[in-house]
């Protein structure tokens, strides 16, 4: 599983705020804008698709599929331990991308396009982070 990040490297600000609180509760909360009804990730005050100041916090599935993906093989600070791992650019059902990790992954069935679901891991007391786990 993922080492421990310090809650005090993320940025949490009154955008996001709703996000990780989702997070806290194991919800993965995006954004849609009630103007043009498209998805939004990562969390801010605009619509960057229509710039309406409508945005509403939605649940999302939290499933997806892994759109790209590297391995990690060097890396520092928090996450020095952890090498090898796998960072993905998941794309969820409702449209937005992010970038987060896979756990547990069966490295023959890492590729683009496979099916993911996220699940939610506690990586400080005060920090929740989402996921992703390779689906059957």
């Amino acid at each position: 599983m993922p080492e421990q990040v310090p809650a005090s490297l993320l940025q949490q600000d009154s955008d996001s705020r709703p996000y990780w609180d989702g997070l806290a509760q194991g919800e993965l909360r995006i954004q849609r804008c009630a103007s043009c009804s498209k998805a939004v990730f990562y969390p801010r005050s605009l619509c960057p698709h229509c710039h309406a100041a409508t945005l509403n916090w939605i649940v999302a599935t939290g499933r997806g599929s892994i759109y790209s993906y590297t391995v990690v093989h060097q890396a520092y600070g928090a996450f020095a331990t952890a090498t090898p791992f796998v960072v993905a650019l998941i794309e969820l059902e409702e449209g937005v991308r992010l970038m987060s990790r896979l756990v547990d992954p069966p490295h023959e069935r890492i590729q683009i396009g496979a099916p993911v679901q996220v699940v939610f891991q506690n990586v400080d007391e005060n920090l929740t982070l989402p996921y992703f786990r390779i689906i059957p």
